[in-house]
C-alpha cells in the first residue's frame, strides 16, 4: 500500500498525475476497464512508478477516492447529534449517488478477496470516519442525548449497515429520503429511554 510521507515535489507531481489519470479512465470506461497499463499512458510514466507506490488496481483506486473526496464526509459537531448524523449521513448518500460511486463499489467488491485491499479500505477510508463517528457519538452519550449503554462501535454500525447493505448488497439506490429514514429508525432506537419513576 503506499505511504503518505511528504512527496518531493517531482514526485507529488507524477503522483497526482497518475491520480488524475486513474480518475479520468474510470469515469470514461469505468472501474471495470480501468488498468495499470491504461493509468500509465495516460499519465506518461512508466508502469513500474505506478506499481512502486500502488501494487494493484484497487489499491490506486482507493487512492482516487481519498484523494477526489478528501473531507467531503468529515464529522460535523453543532452540539445536536441528529442533525449532525443528518448531515452526514446525507453527504454519504450524496456520495453513494456521485461519479464517483462505481469505483468505491469496484474497489468494495476487490476488497473482498484481497487482504491488502481490505486493510488498506479500512485504515484510510472506512476506519477513519468510523473512528469519526464514535468520537461525535461519544459526545452524544456524554451530553445526554443518546442512550449510554450501547457501544458506540455497535451504533455505528447500526447507522451505516442499512446504507452498505442497500447499496453494495442489493444493488439498489440510496436516495437521500431513504438514508435520512433509516438513520430516523435508528435514533429512535439510541434515544435516551427516561428513567422509571
Amino acid at each position: 500500500m503506499p505511504t503518505h510521507s511528504t512527496p518531493k515535489p517531482r514526485t507529488a507531481r507524477s503522483r497526482k498525475e497518475i491520480l488524475d489519470a486513474a480518475f479520468e479512465l474510470a469515469m470514461a470506461h469505468g472501474y471495470a476497464k480501468l488498468t495499470m497499463e491504461g493509468v500509465a499512458a495516460r499519465a506518461r510514466v512508466g508502469k513500474q512508478t505506478i506499481y512502486r507506490w500502488w501494487p494493484s488496481k484497487a489499491a490506486l483506486a482507493l487512492d482516487v477516492l481519498n484523494d477526489r473526496i478528501g473531507a467531503t464526509t468529515d464529522f460535523p459537531d453543532t452540539g445536536d447529534i441528529a442533525a449532525d448524523l443528518t448531515t452526514q449521513i446525507t453527504a454519504v448518500a450524496n456520495l453513494f449517488n456521485s461519479p464517483m460511486a462505481p469505483i468505491f463499489r469496484g474497489v468494495i467488491a476487490d476488497a473482498q478477496s484481497d487482504l491488502r485491499v481490505a486493510e488498506a479500505v479500512a485504515a484510510t477510508f472506512l476506519g477513519p470516519r468510523a473512528d469519526a463517528c464514535a468520537t461525535r457519538l461519544d459526545r452524544a452519550v456524554a451530553a445526554g442525548q443518546i442512550r449510554d449503554d450501547i457501544p458506540t462501535a455497535d451504533m455505528v454500525e447500526l447507522l451505516y449497515g442499512p446504507l452498505y447493505y442497500r447499496v453494495l448488497l442489493r444493488g439498489l439506490t440510496l436516495t437521500t429520503d431513504h438514508a435520512i429514514t433509516a438513520l430516523h429508525s435508528v435514533l429512535e432506537g439510541l434515544a435516551r429511554k427516561p428513567n422509571p419513576a
